[in-house]
C-alpha cells in the first residue's frame, strides 16, 4: 500500500474479518453476506469486496454460487493473541500451592502474561465489595479464580471479562471450571474412621464450605455419619475464623469437650500441619490419641512419619484445563465447559483405631 493512503471501508472490513477469523470466532465456514451486512452495518458491495480480498489473500476459499466460503486454516493454526491473565487465589501468596505456581509458569510458556491479584480472597475477607474493587484495579483479559464463593463467582459470571473457576461454588453457573471431585473420597475417609471406632469426628474447613449450607463433599461426611447412626451437629462442623489464634481455640474446645474429638479432618496441608503441632503441644499422639486426615496432597507428606492420611489428586489435569481455556479465550472461543478431575482417599499412618481418653 503506498505510504500515506488510508484504508477503504472494504479494506477495513477485510481487516476486521481477518482478525475475527484468526481468533477462531468462526469454524470452517464464513457466515453469509447478509449476516455480515447486518452485523457490520455496511452494504452488500462493501462486504462482497472484503470477502474477495480475503479470497485473494488465501484466507477464504470460494465454494461456488450460493455456498458459504470455506476458512483456510494455515499450517500450525492461527496465532492467538497473548492475554493478561489475572489469578485471584484463595490463600495469601506465602501459602500458594505448587500447582498454582506451575499454572503461572505454563501460562508464561504459552506467551501469556499471568499475574496474581494484589490480594487473595482470604485477605479480602471474602467480601464481595472488596473483591470488586480489587478486580477494577487489576485490568485483565481473563480471570482465574481459585476456590471462589458462590457469591463471588456469580458476580464474575455477569461480567464481560471471561472467568475460569478452580473448585469453589461454580456448579450451575455459565462459566468454565474444573477441580477435584472430593465427594467420594471424603465419604470413604469418613466410613473408614467410623469402622475404626470413631464417633467423635470433626471437620475443620473454610466457612464458605459449610455456610450457608454444606457443599457436596462436606455433606457427604455428614451423610456417612448419619448412616452410621451418629447424630450430627455443630461439633462435626465447628464454626471458627480462619486465622491461627481461632484455630487453636476451636481445637481446644473440641479436645476439651466431655466427649472429645477422636478424629479430625483438616482442610489443606498448612492447616493439617498446624493441627499436628497443636496436638503435640498438648501431649497428644497421632494416631494413638487422635486420628488426622488431610483433604489435599502435599509434597512434604512423603517425609512425614507417621505417613499422612489424605485425599490425593493430580494437579496436572487441572493446570492443563486452565491453559486450554486461556488459549481458547485468546482465539475467541466461548468455552464454558465444567468438569471434575479424579480424587482418591489414601489411608495412611495418621489414622488408627479410636482410643478412649481419660
Amino acid at each position: 500500500m503506498p505510504e500515506g493512503r488510508f484504508l477503504t471501508i472494504a479494506e477495513q472490513v477485510a481487516a476486521h474479518l481477518r482478525e475475527e477469523i484468526s481468533r477462531g470466532r468462526w469454524a470452517e465456514k464464513m457466515p453469509g453476506k447478509r449476516h455480515l451486512e447486518k452485523e457490520l452495518g455496511v452494504n452488500n458491495k462493501t462486504v462482497a469486496a472484503a470477502l474477495r480480498q480475503l479470497e485473494k489473500e488465501g484466507v477464504l476459499e470460494g465454494q461456488g454460487a450460493g455456498c458459504k466460503r470455506r476458512i483456510v486454516v494455515p499450517e500450525g493454526g492461527f496465532d492467538a493473541p497473548a492475554l493478561r491473565v489475572a489469578i485471584l487465589d484463595y490463600d495469601p501468596p506465602e501459602q500458594t500451592e505448587e500447582r498454582r505456581l506451575a499454572m503461572r509458569q505454563q501460562l508464561l510458556d504459552q506467551g501469556h502474561s499471568p499475574f496474581y491479584a494484589g490480594k487473595s480472597l482470604l485477605e479480602c475477607g471474602m467480601d464481595l465489595r472488596r473483591v470488586i474493587r480489587l478486580v477494577k484495579r487489576s485490568p485483565a483479559d481473563a480471570w482465574v479464580v481459585c476456590a471462589g464463593t458462590r457469591e463471588v463467582l456469580e458476580w464474575f459470571a455477569l461480567q464481560k471479562t471471561p472467568v475460569f473457576a478452580i473448585a469453589g461454588g461454580r456448579h450451575g453457573l455459565p462459566i468454565a471450571g474444573t477441580g477435584p471431585d472430593k465427594t467420594p473420597p471424603l465419604a470413604e475417609a469418613t466410613r473408614r474412621l467410623v469402622a475404626l471406632g470413631h464417633r467423635r469426628i470433626s471437620f475443620l474447613c473454610h466457612r464458605e464450605l459449610r455456610l450457608p449450607q454444606p457443599v457436596r463433599g462436606v455433606q457427604a461426611i455428614l451423610d456417612e455419619l448419619e448412616a452410621a447412626g451418629i447424630a450430627t451437629g455443630a461439633f462435626n462442623l465447628p464454626d471458627w475464623e480462619h486465622h491461627r489464634e481461632d484455630f487453636g481455640r476451636v481445637l481446644d474446645s473440641l479436645l476439651d469437650s466431655p466427649t472429645p474429638a477422636t478424629a479430625l479432618i483438616l482442610d489443606e496441608p498448612y492447616v493439617f500441619t498446624a493441627g499436628f503441632h497443636h496436638l503435640a503441644g498438648r501431649g497428644l499422639r497421632v494416631p494413638q490419641d487422635v486420628s488426622l486426615v488431610c483433604t489435599d496432597p502435599d509434597p512434604t507428606f512423603a517425609w512425614c512419619n507417621p505417613s499422612v492420611a489424605h485425599i490425593r489428586w493430580d494437579s496436572r489435569p487441572v493446570v492443563r484445563r486452565v491453559i486450554r481455556w486461556v488459549n481458547n479465550v485468546a482465539r475467541g472461543k466461548d468455552d464454558r465447559r465444567q468438569n471434575f478431575t479424579k480424587a482418591e482417599f489414601v489411608e495412611d499412618g495418621t489414622m488408627g483405631p479410636a482410643r478412649k481418653r481419660r
